[in-house]
């Protein structure tokens, strides 16, 4: 790496994946900046050296043009999992909107280097999380950009929301209804999509691939079965039928905080499970469900671990 690095400018860095992909970029080196909101709220992010948090309107391509200028890379980690209202306009403004901006936006600043997160099975299905993240990679193929995208099954690790958010759900719940009981996903280490960023920033060989991050297939009803095992609980787990699986999805959208939708429901329908090991073709040796998930769930492992380390080392420690 030279002396005087450029940034890497992150959007979406406060969220889940964001908040362990920026403390593993500033570990490697690289300069990083986030652009967020509100700056004011991400004063955690603050104490990691090399890492500047700057309040931007991310949908102005004027806006990000100028903090995109002299960058070396642009990592866009966008994503909702669920938006205010039913129509689909917030997954295309979060998932196709904003990539064509910051595509155009890269353009006005010279900047060339695109990594983009997306999901595996973007494009499938009749959700408009998948459809969004299709027509978003297709946006990003066209592009004059150096592009590399990520399609990651359901992302595990400290703050996520499958384990934790499940774990949440059984200690409160006499008993698991679950639709889609037999979909299969394949959970990954949010520590392994993360190297898997910083991998491909320093790998030429990866401009214009795509990268499926997965681990092991398991159901649903495997993940809330683990989940229970851990907590040492017993609650029974029921799978719905599709007609009252979409009921419940029907009814908890209509929540505050939407726990689950009928577009997680629809995007349920197509299995998150891989093909072409993408983490084993960047030399990542997969992290197991059972070397993580046991200890975050005890309490062992937070995420502001990594956050911690970097406070220690600014403070001497």
């Amino acid at each position: 790496m030279s002396k005087n690095p450029r940034p890497i400018v992150v959007l979406g860095g406060t969220g889940f994946v964001g908040s362990h992909l920026v403390p593993r970029l500033a570990a490697a080196g690289h300069p990083v900046l986030v652009l967020s909101r509100n700056r004011e709220k991400q004063r955690q992010l603050a104490v990691i050296p090399q890492v500047t948090v700057r309040s931007a309107d991310v949908h102005s391509r004027s806006v990000l043009a100028q903090h995109f200028a002299g960058a070396e890379a642009v990592v866009n980690l966008v994503g909702i999992l669920n938006e205010a209202g039913f129509d689909g306009s917030g997954f295309r403004r979060a998932h196709v909107d904003l990539p064509r901006t910051v595509i155009g936006a890269m353009a006005d600043a010279g900047v060339s280097r695109l990594l983009h997160m997306s999901s595996l099975k973007a494009g499938r299905g009749d959700s408009h999380y998948l459809r969004t993240r299709g027509e978003a990679e297709a946006l990003v193929r066209a592009s004059d950009t150096r592009w590399t995208i990520f399609q990651p099954s359901v992302i595990f690790g400290p703050g996520d929301g499958l384990f934790e958010r499940f774990a949440g759900l059984l200690r409160l719940a006499p008993l698991m209804p679950l639709g889609r009981p037999d979909a299969k996903l394949a959970p990954v280490y949010v520590g392994d999509v993360c190297e898997a960023f910083v991998r491909a920033l320093g790998a030429p060989s990866t401009i214009g691939r795509t990268y499926e991050l997965y681990g092991r297939a398991m159901t649903l009803r495997e993940i809330v079965a683990y989940t229970r095992a851990q907590l040492g609980l017993r609650r029974p787990i029921i799978g719905l039928p599709d007609a009252l699986g979409w009921a419940q999805a029907a009814l908890l959208g209509l929540v505050p905080g939407k726990p689950l939708s009928l577009d997680n429901w629809r995007s349920l329908a197509v299995d998150s499970v891989g093909t072409v090991d993408g983490l084993a073709a960047l030399g990542i040796v997969p992290t197991p469900v059972d070397a993580v998930v046991p200890r975050m769930l005890r309490g062992e492992l937070g995420r502001q671990d990594e956050l911690d380390r970097y406070r220690s080392r600014r403070d001497g420690g």
